[in-house]
């Protein structure tokens, strides 16, 4: 793909709600719990997935429904900026609101493919274990989800 995308000259802002949505890569690290230290606001971030994430895919099984299934699902958009510190520094939407452009593996540089993300291990694809009663989040924790490629 060459020439100017939208992402390139459109503010978070400004963008249609497909535009935005078109943003995000599918990587589901935004679909894994985090812990927060009490005392000092630190955030951890733990292989364990939301129920709705395809840990095959990466992606929401009911993507048009998690809110109404998900109590914590949080919706993101231009108007909660301020938010998105705990989003991974491989998010499309962090990466442009901090004025970074995309990552080359994004699949909107790749034909709407992700196999370029799942090549650069950009994704919770097979990394990720299913939240369960008997699961205990802080004996997941992981570092991986903080990677940036690009």
């Amino acid at each position: 793909m060459s020439g100017v995308h939208y992402w390139e000259t459109k503010g978070l802002k400004e963008m249609s709600q497909s535009e935005w949505e078109g943003l995000c890569d599918g990587c589901g690290k935004c679909c894994l719990h985090k812990l927060q230290d009490e005392d000092t606001d630190e955030i951890y971030h733990t292989a364990v997935a939301c129920e709705l994430l395809d840990l095959r895919s990466g992606g929401c099984s009911d993507y048009a429904n998690r809110f109404a299934k998900v109590a914590d699902c949080l919706q993101l958009s231009a108007d909660n900026l301020a938010n998105f510190q705990w989003l991974p520094p491989s998010c499309a939407y962090r990466r442009l609101s901090e004025g970074r452009g995309l990552p080359s593996w994004h699949p909107l540089l790749n034909g709407g493919k992700k196999h370029k993300m799942h090549a650069a291990d950009m994704s919770v694809r097979h990394k990720s274990v299913s939240e369960g009663l008997d699961l205990d989040p802080a004996d997941f924790i992981v570092t991986w989800p903080l990677e940036d490629v690009d």
